[in-house]
């Protein structure tokens, strides 16, 4: 992505002026009460936002204060106002809007990065070679299981009846990889990069599964940046910023995607993962979006949608769950 494409991606928020600015430039940081933005935990595709957002000054004109969320207490933390911006995905957050949550989307945050992985001397080849397997993935109500879900379904394979699904957390379904109590892991990265540095195979992304059954190009919707209506409301300009910022530092991962080798050790990478390490620019650089226009929301919607069908939701929310700030 060149700098013509990461304006454009600014333009489709509404977020660059007739100058090529966006709306932090200019901006006072020490006028602004701190804004309260998760942090994503050590080792997602989330922790590199923190070091490059602040090696690279992107926050200027921004006093964000990072704040440790739990995805299970996040919606909790944006209605009481201890958080004022998190992230959230489609399934999860029309769940809550079914029981009148006010949270809603207003930018781009990931892309999915759900891996397929066996072991290196595993026979299977594909997903469909594991139907009646084990297989280990987060909780049911993670992102990264619904969209796994929702992609398999749109090709033509029921995770929840094609496979014996055991639904853990990480840790403790890596543990049941390594152990070979599970056939196949489903995962993101950078997990995903480091099982694959010690011999484990990729036999699919979430991400292709989708293009493969949809037609679509790009790799689909994971979560974007949520806050509460309320908040968005009372902070619209700061709120066009956070934005501005998340595309231009997403942008800067397209643009420059050995950086995220280079930041290793700060989202959680120990000196002896360095072969996995140096998989990120290659497999992780996909992760980080840029786009927030109406192909993004047709995917969103069509999540939605195909959540209903599968019962994951009893019924669409009464109100979109996205909006764009421009």
């Amino acid at each position: 992505m060149n700098r013509r494409e990461a304006l454009k991606g600014l333009a489709a928020l509404g977020l660059v002026g007739a100058a090529g600015q966006t709306p932090a430039a200019g901006a006072a940081s020490s006028a602004e009460r701190p804004i309260r933005i998760t942090l994503p935990s050590t080792g997602s595709a989330g922790s590199a936002w923190r070091p490059l957002i602040q090696q690279n000054g992107f926050d200027k004109g921004l006093n964000l204060q990072w704040v440790t969320a739990d995805p299970g207490s996040m919606q909790v933390q944006l209605t009481a106002g201890s958080l004022d911006v998190g992230v959230f995905g489609a399934v999860g957050l029309a769940t809550l809007a079914n029981k009148g949550s006010d949270i809603v989307l207003f930018g781009p945050a990931l892309n999915n990065h759900g891996r397929w992985l066996v072991r290196a001397d595993s026979p299977y080849q594909k997903p469909l070679d594991l139907r009646g397997k084990t297989i280990a993935s987060t909780a049911e109500t993670s992102e990264t299981w619904q969209q796994a879900l929702i992609a398999a379904h749109l090709d033509g394979l029921d995770l929840r009846k094609d496979f014996k699904v055991i639904h853990g957390s990480p840790t403790a379904n890596l543990a049941l990889f390594q152990r070979g109590d599970v056939e196949a892991i489903v995962t993101l990265e950078p997990t995903a990069s480091r099982l694959v540095a010690q011999g484990a195979r990729e036999i699919a992304r979430v991400a292709d599964i989708w293009k493969h059954a949809t037609g679509e190009q790009t790799s689909p919707f994971l979560v974007g940046l949520a806050a509460s209506q309320r908040w968005l409301d009372a902070n619209r300009a700061t709120a066009q910023r956070i934005a501005a910022m998340l595309v231009t530092v997403n942008g800067y991962v397209h643009q420059h995607p050995q950086t995220l080798a280079q930041i290793a050790p700060q989202i959680g990478f120990k000196p002896s993962e360095r072969a996995a390490a140096a998989l990120l620019p290659q497999r992780l650089a996909d992760a980080y979006a840029t786009t927030w226009d109406s192909k993004t929301f047709a995917t969103i919607d069509r999540q939605i949608d195909t959540a209903v069908s599968l019962g994951m939701l009893p019924k669409r929310p009464g109100r979109k769950i996205y909006t764009q700030l421009s």
